[in-house]
């Protein structure tokens, strides 16, 4: 199959690609796998001959830690996300990326990759920013849980998502699934899920967003974005030649 669509808008919402670029990212063939909430789409310390490509659903990066099954799940990826693109330069992932939920994913092979970036050196430096950003990402994560708390921690996060989930068109009108359990959102804050509880009650008595199941709308963006103190900067979304 052809590469969908997310991942060039992604690299589109930054850079400008030529005619010759969009047709040869599309041809690229890819292999496309659904997984189940769970299953495990990217195994840890495998030497791997492939990269992921994120299309539907979400997908996180854990670390399971030595005692009994707990676990860390150090960032989280939406469609046009390449979730272990580092893979095809590393000797093997030192984290396991796991479907939250329903989850479609393609893979690239890795022979196509280095293809790619023999011959197009432009396309070279977008994956190479890809990266970075997802760097980045994991960067502002640090930030954001040394210098916000409960409400304004969980505010951030449901800030990112969106954004990010908008920028290549799958979420609009401030409305996004999130496939998390409380343990899953406890893990990536760093709190108890009594403490998810309570923040997730308490931006809903802000009248800041409306959360039933997996949907989330948010109702108030400025004043949500104002509490988390959120800014889109590190997403690097400014369209620049690069």
């Amino acid at each position: 199959m052809a590469l969908s669509d997310y991942f060039i808008r992604y690299l589109e919402k930054r850079d400008s690609l030529s005619e010759r670029e969009r047709a040869r990212l599309k041809a690229l063939r890819t292999r496309r796998v659904r997984f189940s909430g769970g299953e495990v789409i990217v195994a840890r310390e495998v030497v791997a001959e492939e990269s992921c490509l994120m299309i539907a659903g979400m997908s996180a990066r854990v670390h399971l830690l030595t005692r009994g099954n707990d676990r860390v799940i150090t960032a989280l990826h939406v469609p046009g996300d390449f979730v272990d693109l580092h893979g095809f330069v590393l000797a093997g992932l030192e984290h396991t990326v796991i479907a939250m939920g329903p989850t479609e994913v393609e893979f690239v092979s890795h022979d196509q990759l280095r293809d790619l970036t023999d011959e197009w050196p432009h396309l070279t430096r977008l994956l190479w920013m890809s990266t970075t950003i997802d760097a980045a990402i994991h960067r502002q994560w640090l930030v954001a849980a040394a210098s916000l708390r409960s409400s304004a921690h969980l505010a951030h996060l449901i800030c990112e998502l969106y954004t990010r989930l908008a920028a290549v068109g799958a979420a609009s009108d401030y409305h996004f699934t999130l496939p998390l359990l409380q343990r899953d959102l406890a893990s990536i804050l760093g709190y108890s899920p009594i403490h998810i509880n309570r923040a997730v009650r308490d931006l809903r008595e802000r009248g800041l967003i409306r959360w039933s199941g997996t949907e989330i709308d948010i109702l108030n963006w400025d004043g949500l974005a104002a509490l988390a103190r959120f800014s889109p900067d590190y997403l690097d979304m400014e369209k620049l030649r690069r």
